[in-house]
């Protein structure tokens, strides 16, 4: 994709522009506040957005469970940009900060309308997850 761009925030703003990202794509469809969308490791977990013309087009965070096993959250990616590849951009990022952070192994917990583009992505079911959103989750696993 032309342009495209895969980073962390530069700023506070952007920062903030990148939450409100993760709210309005996966929170607020479900009647739940932006608050919802923030835990205890967000100053230790390494935040990705793709940037397009300085818009922000699609996020995701990883964090570290212990020395050997990082988490993924909150990945989205805008509706207009769905199916073309930014998602799998995103993830492998992700994945790659895993792996320089020591991790041979990466948990996360599908919504099950993402589960077929986390099995394409090599990610194994390993069990159902009550998530706090109320909606259907599995819990998957990939070794790097």
């Amino acid at each position: 994709m032309k342009n495209l761009i895969i980073r962390t925030p530069k700023s506070k703003k952007e920062f903030e522009a990148y939450s409100h990202f993760r709210w309005e794509n996966l929170r607020k469809p479900l009647k739940m506040p932006i608050e919802s969308m923030f835990d205890d490791l967000e100053k230790s977990s390494i935040h990705l957005i793709a940037v397009i013309a300085e818009r922000i087009v699609a996020a995701g965070r990883v964090h570290f469970n212990t020395s050997n096993q990082a988490q993924i959250r909150f990945m989205c990616v805008d509706k207009d940009f769905r199916r073309e590849g930014l998602g799998s951009k995103i993830l492998s990022e992700l994945e790659k900060h895993a792996l320089k952070g020591g991790c041979s192994e990466v948990m996360l917990n599908a919504r099950d309308v993402a589960m077929n583009f986390y099995l394409s992505s090599g990610y194994k079911k390993i069990r159902t997850y009550n998530s706090e959103t109320g909606l259907p989750h599995t819990q998957m696993k990939k070794n790097l």
